[in-house]
């Protein structure tokens, strides 16, 4: 089994592509597979994610990439494998129309920008380029519009600059 990995903060402007597009009410437990949602081996993850949509997604993806999704992005049980699957290979954040709310939880608490976005799912296609303003919530498309999201609070936009609240919690706490 592998050792825990840390994942940076992501910077300020993620330049990257659209790894995939997931519809509405999206499990987040089929990225890896409902089988597999115990094991928090980055590698054994790395071989299982995608399988059931795309079996070259983990040769695809690319560091700066992102995921896309629909409305209610991430329902079901909130674990936490499907997305070690993902930022392991590079995805650094999440646009959906929104979010299922222990997803949203989560995820943000493990420092991952997810950053809701009306209309970005039938704006975008797997494969198109894109820049994100992840503190402004701005989406510039490869054709030159612009999407405009909800911005993360002040809160969670210090918990994603310190790589997750646990972080952000000992840098408050620590003596210096």
């Amino acid at each position: 089994m592998s050792a825990a990995r840390e994942y940076p903060p992501p910077p300020d402007v993620i330049t990257g592509r659209v790894a995939w597009v997931f519809g509405d009410d999206f499990d987040i437990d089929l990225v890896v597979g409902v089988e597999n949602i115990k094991s928090y081996d980055a590698d054994f993850l790395r071989g299982v994610v995608m399988q059931a949509y795309d079996p070259g997604f983990a040769d695809r993806v690319r560091p700066g990439d992102v995921i896309v999704g629909g409305r209610n992005f991430g329902y079901g049980h909130p674990h936490y494998p499907p997305m070690v699957a993902l930022r392991d290979l590079g995805v650094a954040a999440v646009l959906a129309e929104s979010f299922s709310p222990g997803f949203w939880r989560g995820e943000t608490h493990n420092g991952m920008p997810l950053i809701t976005v009306p209309g970005i799912a039938g704006a975008v296609v797997t494969g198109d380029a894109l820049r994100l303003d992840w503190r402004t919530a701005a989406v510039t498309l490869d054709d030159g519009r612009t999407l405009r999201g909800v911005p993360p609070s002040d809160r969670v936009v210090r918990v994603i600059e310190a790589g997750g609240s646990l972080k952000l919690l000992l840098a408050e706490h620590s003596r210096t």
